[in-house]
């Protein structure tokens, strides 16, 4: 029970506040119609941070924000399908767009260059001095220091996330792009995106998709094998499960590293292949409605996706039985220091991918808090969504998760910036 509620002690502190960021909509990730890419430097592969676009030379570190936008084709194409919902702004962002959609193998070599960039400048920014002298001189050198800090930080979230979408692209999945309540059919559905469920399976180890299968079991209950039936459900609420699976596949992730690492030297805990029985009656005494969606409660409250439900279920309140499993009963052995340690996302950039994607994915809601702190749901907008589509966006949302710890633990491999 102790390492139960270390579990969800730790997901309760880092569960994306999505719905109460502040700030335009993120909408998507587009090309633009002018290529920056030349078959030159291709060749050639100069400093991506200094490009020549004819006689014009560009600095892509500071140079203002322009109107390139990704789509899935090359601009010739005349397509407009976004790649990923979310629109990079900054110009490292913006480079990086270009290249997903040109030449998406290069993207590797472009991001260490623009590493190598960031370190530099914030190894200069450390050897600089304070002034001696106090008062206004002093307060604007540490401002203008704080302006280039979180122009470093949105530039590497942005690299983060260029990441995760090249990582989709290999694997030849496209991400689910905006939510919008609008079909070709007139139906009104939103999941008008093909089924990629095959492929999203296959990005995980068989022990993990288990535990993945036991997260859809208690998302979706009884409706976990239809997948044509249509509901209309919260946006809010599908919302809040995405962002909740995208934190489950990080976590997920973490610990499936480190239990085929044990498995492949042979050195995991004995029993780990027997069931522990206890662990359904433990996950069967948390199911229970919360009713409060307020964004406090999101923000301490969210526990883990696993071990709770949430108030009208997709699964209509009746949920599948959770199967016990070699990486389950791997995880409940850690002791409750562990196991809040890799329940723990590990950066702040990491936080801010998953509730800028997230927004971008549903848009901000409306959302009115009454004078007695809940949550008025009046204008709570429902979209109508096949149990399928929901099915997909979870796969999604997990895989998301899991791509975003590999690409974190690569980036700070080379430009260190996990807090330990």
């Amino acid at each position: 029970m102790e390492t139960i509620a270390a579990f969800r002690a730790s997901f309760s502190s880092v569960s994306p506040n999505w719905v109460a960021r502040s700030g335009p909509a993120r909408p998507d990730l587009r090309v633009g119609s002018r290529s920056l890419l030349s078959n030159s430097w291709i060749r050639q592969r100069p400093s991506i941070s200094h490009m020549k676009l004819g006689n014009r030379k560009v600095d892509f570190v500071t140079r203002k924000r322009a109107a390139i936008r990704a789509s899935m084709q090359p601009s010739d194409s005349g397509s407009t399908a976004p790649i990923a919902p979310l629109q990079l702004e900054s110009p490292i962002g913006q480079f990086l767009s270009q290249i997903l959609v040109s030449h998406p193998h290069l993207v590797p070599a472009a991001v260490e260059q623009q590493l190598e960039q960031l370190q530099t400048d914030r190894d200069a920014e450390k050897e600089k001095e304070e002034p001696a002298a106090s008062g206004t001189e002093l307060v604007l050198y540490r401002r203008i220091a704080e302006v280039k800090a979180n122009e470093r930080r949105k530039a590497l979230e942005e690299i983060l996330y260029a990441l995760v979408v090249q990582k989709f692209m290999d694997a030849n999945v496209s991400l689910i792009p905006t939510i919008t309540p609008s079909s070709p059919d007139n139906s009104g559905r939103v999941d008008s995106w093909p089924s990629q469920d095959d492929k999203l399976e296959s990005l995980h180890s068989p022990e993990a998709y288990e535990m993945i299968q036991n997260h859809l079991a208690l998302i979706l209950g009884n409706r976990l094998g239809d997948y044509k039936s249509v509901a209309q459900i919260s946006k809010l609420r599908v919302g809040q499960v995405y962002a909740a699976s995208v934190m489950y596949g990080y976590f997920l992730r973490r610990v499936d590293q480190r239990f085929q690492l044990e498995k492949s030297m042979k050195v995991l805990p004995q029993g780990i292949d027997n069931e522990e029985n206890h662990i359904e009656q433990v996950i069967a005494d948390d199911r229970r409605p919360s009713g409060d969606y307020s964004n406090e409660s999101l923000r301490n409250s969210q526990p883990h996706p696993e071990v709770s439900s949430w108030s009208g279920g997709l699964g209509g309140g009746v949920f599948g039985g959770i199967k016990p499993s070699r990486l389950r009963t791997y995880v409940m052995s850690f002791d409750g220091e562990t196991l809040q340690r890799y329940a723990t996302i590990r950066s702040k950039e990491a936080i801010s991918i998953i509730e800028k994607h997230t927004e971008a994915l549903f848009g901000r809601p409306e959302m009115v808090i009454t004078p007695e702190g809940a949550v008025d749901s009046s204008k709570d907008e429902l979209i109508k969504i096949s149990f399928g589509g929901l099915r997909r966006l979870v796969l999604e949302a997990v895989t998301f998760g899991s791509f975003l710890w590999d690409v974190e633990s690569y980036v700070d491999s080379r430009y260190h910036f996990v807090a330990n």
